[in-house]
């Protein structure tokens, strides 16, 4: 499915948010292809967006689930036009939940990133606001998440940066929407992949090889990182 031409084909303005730039850097490289009508002005990460923008994407990676606080003080903010959820978890209840809770969209992590555009488009057009079509075909893989490069999938990544947050496996599977026994299966995986055998090797293998989110806001992320105007806190354990 090709991008649809939104209006006059003014390119939408969009803020990434999540609390790690692993993850936002290879969303923004993902719509990268596409600035011709989606145009990436800012990253945030544990920051206010900052800049006016059509659509603030949230990326759940061991983030907060639509339904919780940090969407709903999201789609608060006067300078978003609106909030689009970018998750996982597809379950029609959680999914009604963030709607309500003041989210303009919900989009599946399994959509490739043609229609996670359209997707967008759609949205600010006032069309369909849910976008989980992928019954029938296997997930597709997108993005980048801390860890990849050792191994990790994407959720054993999710569960061990909620591990170095000193998260207990009770509230990670409360903020992930995943069973006790789905966290543990993760964990179990997670340690044979980076070869921890308790909580307290993963946590300081996690603060070592970048689990521990970051606090910066990151303005004109096309330019490249060494130049691109971040105000960075530092990381927040």
């Amino acid at each position: 499915m090709n991008p649809l031409p939104v209006g006059d084909s003014k390119a939408l303005r969009v803020a990434l948010v999540n609390d790690y730039e692993v993850v936002v850097r290879g969303l923004a490289a993902m719509l990268h292809a596409y600035q011709d009508v989606v145009q990436v002005v800012e990253l945030d990460l544990n920051k206010p967006v900052a800049e006016v923008v059509d659509v603030a994407l949230y990326d759940t990676f061991a983030s907060t689930q639509g339904d919780r606080a940090d969407v709903h003080d999201l789609a608060a903010n006067p300078r978003v036009g609106r909030v689009v959820v970018y998750s996982w978890n597809l379950d029609d209840v959680l999914i009604n939940a963030a709607i309500t809770n003041g989210a303009g969209g919900y989009v599946s992590k399994g959509v490739p990133a043609s229609q996670l555009v359209t997707a967008l488009q759609q949205i600010c057009a006032g069309g369909p606001q849910v976008w989980v079509g992928t019954q029938g075909r296997p997930a597709i893989t997108v993005g980048d998440w801390p860890g990849r490069e050792e191994g990790l999938t994407a959720r054993e990544s999710e569960v061990l940066a909620l591990i170095t947050q000193g998260l207990s496996n009770a509230k990670i599977a409360d903020r992930t929407h995943l069973s006790i026994n789905s966290v543990k299966t993760y964990i179990r995986s997670a340690y044979r992949r980076i070869g921890a055998t308790s909580r307290t090797e993963a946590v300081l293998w996690g603060v070592e090889h970048g689990f521990r989110p970051d606090r910066m806001r990151v303005r004109h992320p096309e330019v490249p990182s060494s130049d691109d105007g971040a105000e960075d806190d530092g990381s927040v354990a």
